[in-house]
């Protein structure tokens, strides 16, 4: 039987639902000797800023219980450098390439958009409104700042991601809204209380899907230090250890918009891709998992077309969202 895996997030279309997670497979030429890249449904690059990030100190790794903190902070090498140096090789993988960008304003965010608006062999943007283990001095070239990539949102207090306050991501996806044609894919953090309203504050400003979500902000202490066992006093958490909350995140978005989800949260095979497809998911991103496996994202596209194959489901369409309502408990 013909199985049919295509999926659309907005005007873009993807052979296939299997993505790979921002800052987790590099910029995608990484791995052309490890996995068929072109094989993917689609690539979602490491994280760009405007000018280059040297990111934190480490240690930057560190495993726990199913699960790894990490606290890279977006080390990149700016958007000009990657337009220049690092796009041309990712445009010839032959893979649907989406390109993640995080802004320190609103103004930063338009502008960064509106240069990938003009670039050649960008399918998607990828606004990161949500990364939780940012230092506040970073630097560029030869100085070092002082800057806040929070604060800068008017509508936004300091301790909070952008994708933490609905008024803030509304602000920004406006703005990179206004700059671009291009799908848009905003997101979100799973470290809030309520995500529907973020979510659907992203929605009305222009956001053609969301990405829900990111990594938990966490943190590992080392008894006999008495200090942080990364580099930095905090990390964001990922892996199988999150899956439960990534799935009820999803569930809780895909019900409150109308724009498709990609679900994002520990994925190892394609079981755990199934909870998200069925809690409401249109696609999935593969992450921490690859490093373990590089060639996790393939198995688990492989496990989906044997799983439609097996319950005759010519299209993914038939799964997306159907989930079958819980059993009322027996009566006394």
């Amino acid at each position: 039987m013909t199985t049919d895996l295509r999926v659309s997030l907005g005007s873009l279309t993807l052979p296939n639902p299997v993505l790979v997670a921002a800052g987790t497979f590099g910029y995608g030429v990484e791995f052309q000797r490890a996995l068929h890249v072109d094989q993917l449904g689609g690539l979602v690059t490491k994280t760009l800023t405007r000018a280059p990030r040297t990111g934190n100190p480490p240690p930057r790794l560190v495993e726990t219980p199913s699960g790894m903190l990490n606290s890279v902070g977006l080390q990149n090498p700016g958007l000009d450098a990657f337009l220049r140096d690092i796009l041309p090789g990712v445009k010839g993988l032959g893979v649907p390439v989406i390109v993640s960008v995080l802004g320190e304003s609103p103004d930063d965010v338009a502008c960064m958009v509106r240069t990938l608006d003009g670039a050649d062999g960008v399918d998607a943007i990828e606004l990161n409104l949500s990364c939780p283990n940012l230092n506040t001095r970073h630097e560029t070239g030869d100085m070092r700042q002082e800057t806040s990539l929070k604060s800068q949102v008017s509508s936004l207090k300091s301790d909070l991601m952008v994708a933490q306050d609905p008024e803030a991501t509304e602000a920004v996806v406006r703005a990179a809204r206004a700059a671009t044609r291009k799908p848009l894919i905003a997101k979100l953090s799973p470290d809030v209380t309520d995500i529907t309203p973020i979510a659907r504050a992203a929605e009305g400003a222009g956001a053609d899907a969301l990405a829900v979500g990111n990594t938990f902000t966490g943190m590992s202490l080392d008894p006999v230090r008495r200090g942080s066992r990364l580099g930095s006093m905090t990390g964001g958490l990922s892996g199988p250890a999150i899956r439960p909350l990534a799935v009820y995140r999803v569930w809780r978005v895909a019900r409150a918009v109308r724009c498709p989800v990609v679900g994002i949260g520990g994925i190892v095979t394609a079981e755990d891709a199934m909870e998200f497809l069925l809690a409401g998911a249109t696609a999935v991103a593969v992450g921490t998992a690859t490093f373990a496996d590089p060639s996790a994202p393939l198995k688990v596209l492989r496990g989906l077309h044997r799983y439609l194959t097996r319950t005759n489901c010519p299209s993914l369409r038939d799964v997306i969202g159907r989930l079958t309502p819980c059993a009322q408990p027996p009566r006394d």
